[in-house]
């Protein structure tokens, strides 16, 4: 289940060549993601090294996200600082700091698709559009494709590919933007506390 979680952490493909990038889809991108202040979606969450697996993925940015699945009992959140990755198998937690993940550039406050990140490409393709991103002082680490409907617009999937070629892509569905969310869905609290001796 660490999947997705080293996905955040871990992000390498190929790069495309000669691909084409168009500065107004970048652009309308990125401003839809700056103004997507809060959301909850259901998830689904397709593997080539897994079993699908679905849940609720919230988002308080900057800052703040919660990955919960249906079948089994791990999660992953973030806490503005932290993110924190629960393997309910081995009862035990990992974790980074957000700026040394993938996470970071969704959850930052200034949040640029042209800082430190680079689009590649980006197409149009059956009421969608494509857009690859790399990381701009290292463009040979890797890539993460976001994926926009067109009508209404807005962020429908985000695939990652790791550096055996394997792509993980997360789906979302009933996304609800600008709602309320309780703080506690993202602080990390140990399902398992150590008995006390």
């Amino acid at each position: 289940m660490k999947t997705l979680f080293l996905a955040f952490l871990i992000w390498c493909a190929a790069l495309p060549a000669q691909a084409q990038v168009s500065a107004e889809d970048v652009s309308r991108a990125q401003d839809y993601l700056r103004q997507l202040s809060t959301a909850r979606a259901d998830f689904i969450q397709r593997s080539s090294a897994g079993p699908v697996l679905t849940g609720k993925f919230y988002l308080d940015r900057p800052g703040r996200l919660r990955f919960e699945y249906n079948e089994v009992k791990d999660f992953i959140v973030a806490d503005g600082l932290f993110i924190y990755f629960y393997d309910a198998a081995l009862g035990e937690q990992s974790n980074a700091p957000i700026g040394q993940t993938l996470a970071d550039f969704l959850l930052r406050k200034d949040l640029s698709l042209t800082g430190e990140l680079n689009a590649i490409e980006s197409f149009k393709q059956g009421g969608f559009t494509y857009i690859t991103l790399v990381q701009k002082n290292d463009p040979g680490a890797g890539q993460v494709q976001l994926v926009f409907a067109e009508v209404p617009y807005g962020l429908r999937k985000w695939r990652i590919t790791d550096p055996q070629g394997e792509v993980t892509e997360v789906e979302l569905k009933n996304m609800e933007r600008d709602i309320e969310l309780d703080d506690e869905l993202f602080a990390y609290y140990n399902p398992k506390p150590r008995p006390l001796n």
